[in-house]
Order: structure tokens, then C-alpha cells, then sequence
């Protein structure tokens, strides 16, 4: 139990593995320092699962961390600038609108901007006062500039990318740069030791490939903790019901057409649309609960988005990809000497893009707390637990929002969604004390929270949610402060719209040209 750990071997390749491999390996400087290996075995028959992917701007740290060029990256991987998500329909199901934008609001944490903006601003949408990026990607705006190096912003973004391309171009960098072996073979048996450690692998052509550690990518099957160790998936399906998925990839009606600057998320009457441009194409998906629609009748809504946004033979030629999953996430994400990251360890759904954030997380932390031995794997298996626990259960409580606020009747999926035995107790009281106070830091109080304070003002007030009248009385000194940051939010968005490009206008250029390195 003391023995050092010196093989890291990660089973499973696509955007989890490879980022997996990438953080872990540039971390600890392999191979320019001896002591620690990385393999990552990936089955040559297994594709990938993702079909067009949000991220959240933390990829940005992630990517810089493990050395790669952000314009290689957007080029190599179909990549497009993000600013927010813009939700529409959510409310009432009509034409109704609001954003979700990636920069916090303008003053947040100095002042309680909810009090003066509902007394005297509250025909304005809460976002739009706030921050200046709902009009940035309105007006398909970029986050930054010719000129702004590689990761800097003018305004805070993330990235669209193509999944399919995003894995391989990661397992390029991390294997000629990072010194990451890389077995592409079928693991063909899995062998423990006598304490119910992993040992070792099987693979067809390789024979046995030993480690220390073992990283578990391998998808929905969950091949090592799941299928061997055995370990429950805690179901989330009685609080959010969507387990079904059609993805199509819709090409633009031109070549000079806008790429939106942020993800469109469309609700439908038993789950919701996401429309994500890449610089090639969009992807575009409906999201829905097998138990409240048939696969045809999603698919018809699906051709019918479409439709409406290309032509009917655009979007009659379209073949849907059908993707099934079981919304919910593993009861321990560590167990002995194996952890999971990625969809072996869970997944709920696609609304607000947490998949690979929660990659990231889980690689940045495996990486930064990687045990010197055996001996010390089961204290950090245990605090690994404890924080994911805690981030599935904010996730959950968080995307739970947007359908429980939600104003809709117009069918039984919008109707159950508002039931109180489908709310998390948490979240109950949290909205029950937000009618007399706004969400702050009070409320998620860790350091590194899935989902800050920001994020549920966005989503409640977006979505109609006030807080009862008079509940707050305002000091003067924080209603002038209030309107000082009105102020500065209006001003910033009129300086930021006549200085930033359009998005595809700076994805144009970087095709022949880069953004400089810091």
C-alpha cells in the first residue's frame, strides 16, 4: 500500500480521455521529468459520442495549460467563438427571450443591482442592463480583437467546437509534445489484484498494459468503474426527464453567413432545441423525454426547426443521429485505484454545456492532488468524491431551474416539470429565501462552484422570477452605486460594439493569419 505511483493509464480516448491525458502530463512535465508515465488506450472501433459541443471559458485556461496554440485550435477543430447561451421560449413558449451571458454583471459583489434595476429599470431585461454582452451577441459581435493574443479577451468567451475533430487533434498535441503513449487496441480483459485494485488491462495486440492509477473514459459503458467495480448511477431522471437525443449537422445557407456568438436553446413541447455554429456548419439537436414524445414526433419538430431557419430540402435531406443516455451520475467517482471522468462517470444533459467543464474539473483535480502513494489514494478518493457529489448536485439544482420556472401548459412534460416532488429540497428553500434577497455568495460559498451566484440571477430574472415587492429596503449609497453600474455596463457595450469584428469576420482571419502567443 505504499508503493509509489508511477503509471497513469487511462482507458478511453475522445475529448475526456485526451484532455485527461493533456492535463496530467503537461502538469507534471512528462517526459522531461522522470517518474511518471501516462498511457491512454482507446479501442480503434469506438467514435466518439459528441455531436457538437459547448464549452465554458474555462477551456480557455485548460487549452493554455496544456500548451496548445488557440489558433491551431480553431482551426483544426471547426472551433467558433461563445459569449453565453440565449434561451428562448422557456417562459410562457412564445417568442420571449433571455441570455445567459458568460461576464458577471457589471459591479456584482459590490451591489444589490436587483432592487434598483426592478424600481426603475424593469422594463429592461435584467441581462441587458447588467451586461453589455447580450448585445454583443445580438449584433454577432466577437469577444475580442485582431490584435488580442491567443486566450485574452475583450469579452469573456469560450469556444463551439466539432467533437469529432477536437479528440484527435488533442491526441496529436498530447503524444508529440507531452510524451503521452498512446494504445490503440481493444481491451479485451480487465485483471485485479488480490486487494480489488485494478492490476493491469488486456489488450488484443499488447497483451497487458499494468498501472497505478486508472482513468476510466470510456463512455456510457463505464467499462471499469462502472461494468467491474460495479458502482450504481444515480438516476436524476425524477427531476429532469430528457433522455433522448437527434442530432444533425445543418450546413449555412451561404459562405459569408453570421456564425452566432453564443448557443441558441430553443424550447419545444417535451424538451428543447440546441443550435451551436461552427465556422463550417451548425449543429443542431433536439433534446426530449421518451416518456412525453415518440422519436418521430421529435424528429418532425427537429426538420421542422431546421425548415424554418434554411429550406425543406435542406432539412428533408438531413439523417438525424439518435443518442440515448440514462440522466444521472455515478454514487462514487473514485472507488480504489480507479476514478471516472467524462461519461463514465455521468451525464444529465446538454443544457448549459457542463459535460466537459466537468472534464475539465475532474482532470485539473486528479492532476493537482495525483497521490505520492498507494497509501495516500484513499484520502484524496475521498475529498474527490465529496467535491464531485457536491458539483452533480449544484449542476442538477441548477439546470432544474430553467424548467421550473418555467410558465408553460402546453403540454404534461412543462406541467410535471413544476411538480414539488420533482424539486430538489435544496433548491426549494434557496427559491423560497431568493423572493426576499438575490442569489449571492452567501448561498455557494466554495471557492470553486459549478454555478455561481450570477448565473442564477441570469436564469431567475430571465425567466420572470421577482422577488417580492418591497422585501429589501436599499440604502442610498447602494442605489446610487446601482446606477453607477448601469451606467458603466451602457457604456462598455458602445465602446465594445464600434471596436469588435463580427464573429465570422475574425474566424475569417485567422484561417490566414494568428493571433499573436503572451
Amino acid at each position: 500500500m505504499s508503493e509509489q505511483i508511477r503509471r497513469v493509464v487511462i482507458v478511453g480516448g475522445g475529448s475526456a480521455g485526451w484532455l485527461a491525458a493533456g492535463v496530467i502530463a503537461a502538469d507534471h512535465q512528462i517526459p522531461r521529468v522522470p517518474g511518471l508515465e501516462v498511457t491512454l488506450v482507446e479501442s480503434p472501433a469506438v467514435s466518439p459520442i459528441g455531436v457538437g459541443e459547448g464549452t465554458w471559458p474555462s477551456m480557455r485556461d485548460t487549452l493554455r495549460r496544456i500548451g496548445v496554440s488557440e489558433t491551431d485550435f480553431i482551426r483544426e477543430c471547426d472551433a467558433a467563438f461563445k459569449q453565453g447561451s440565449r434561451f428562448g421560449g422557456w417562459t410562457d413558449g412564445g417568442g420571449e427571450h433571455y441570455y445567459h451571458p458568460f461576464s458577471l454583471p457589471q459591479g456584482y459583489g459590490e451591489a444589490n443591482l436587483v432592487t434598483p434595476w426592478l424600481r426603475e429599470h424593469g422594463a429592461v431585461p435584467f441581462a441587458e442592463l447588467v451586461s453589455c454582452q447580450p448585445q454583443l451577441c445580438e449584433r454577432g459581435r466577437a469577444p475580442k480583437q485582431v490584435t488580442t493574443p491567443e486566450y485574452a479577451a475583450v469579452a469573456n468567451y469560450a469556444y463551439h467546437l466539432d467533437a469529432g475533430r477536437f479528440g484527435p487533434f488533442l491526441q496529436r498535441h498530447c503524444t508529440a509534445r507531452l510524451g503521452v503513449r498512446h494504445v490503440l487496441d481493444h481491451v479485451t480483459r480487465i485483471e485485479a489484484c488480490d486487494n480489488g485494485d485494478l492490476a493491469a488491462v488486456v489488450t488484443g495486440a499488447h497483451g497487458r498494459i499494468e498501472g497505478d492509477l486508472f482513468i476510466d473514459c470510456t463512455g456510457f459503458s463505464s467499462l471499469l468503474l462502472g461494468q467491474h467495480y460495479g458502482v450504481p448511477l444515480v438516476t436524476v431522471q425524477p427531476q429532469l426527464f430528457n433522455d433522448s437525443a437527434l442530432a444533425v449537422q445543418v450546413p449555412y445557407a451561404a459562405a459569408d453567413a453570421p456564425i452566432a456568438s453564443h448557443t441558441i436553446a430553443t424550447a419545444c413541447a417535451a424538451g428543447w432545441i440546441w443550435d451551436i455554429g461552427l465556422q463550417s456548419r451548425r449543429g443542431v439537436g433536439h433534446v426530449y423525454s421518451s416518456a412525453h414524445m415518440t422519436d418521430e414526433q421529435a424528429e418532425r419538430i427537429l426538420r421542422e426547426y431546421v425548415a424554418a431557419g434554411t429550406d425543406a430540402r435542406t432539412a428533408a435531406a438531413l439523417a438525424p443521429r439518435k443518442l440515448s443516455f440514462r440522466p444521472g451520475y455515478r454514487a462514487s467517482l473514485w472507488q480504489r485505484n480507479c476514478v471516472a471522468v467524462g461519461l463514465a462517470a455521468g451525464f444529465v444533459e446538454p443544457l448549459e454545456a457542463s459535460a466537459l467543464a466537468l472534464v475539465e474539473f475532474s482532470a485539473t483535480m486528479i492532476s493537482e492532488q495525483l497521490p505520492a502513494t498507494r497509501a495516500l489514494m484513499e484520502t484524496v478518493a475521498a475529498r474527490f468524491n465529496e467535491a464531485f457529489r457536491y458539483r452533480w448536485e449544484r449542476a442538477l439544482e441548477f439546470l432544474k431551474l430553467h424548467y421550473l420556472l418555467s410558465r408553460r401548459s402546453d403540454s404534461p412534460y412543462w406541467i410535471e416539470h413544476r411538480a414539488a416532488a420533482t424539486v430538489p429540497p435544496r433548491l426549494a428553500g434557496l427559491l423560497e429565501l431568493w423572493r426576499h434577497q438575490p442569489p449571492s455568495r452567501y448561498d455557494f460559498h466554495r471557492i470553486e462552484e459549478i454555478f455561481p451566484a450570477a448565473s442564477y440571477q441570469y436564469v431567475l430574472y430571465g425567466m420572470g422570477f421577482r422577488p417580492e415587492s418591497g422585501a429589501r429596503p436599499e440604502s442610498v449609497q447602494n442605489a446610487a452605486l446601482a446606477q453607477r453600474c448601469f451606467a458603466e455596463a451602457a457604456a462598455l457595450g458602445k465602446s465594445m460594439l464600434a471596436a469588435l469584428p463580427a464573429n465570422r469576420a475574425l474566424l475569417n482571419h485567422l484561417q490566414s493569419y494568428r493571433l499573436q502567443r503572451i
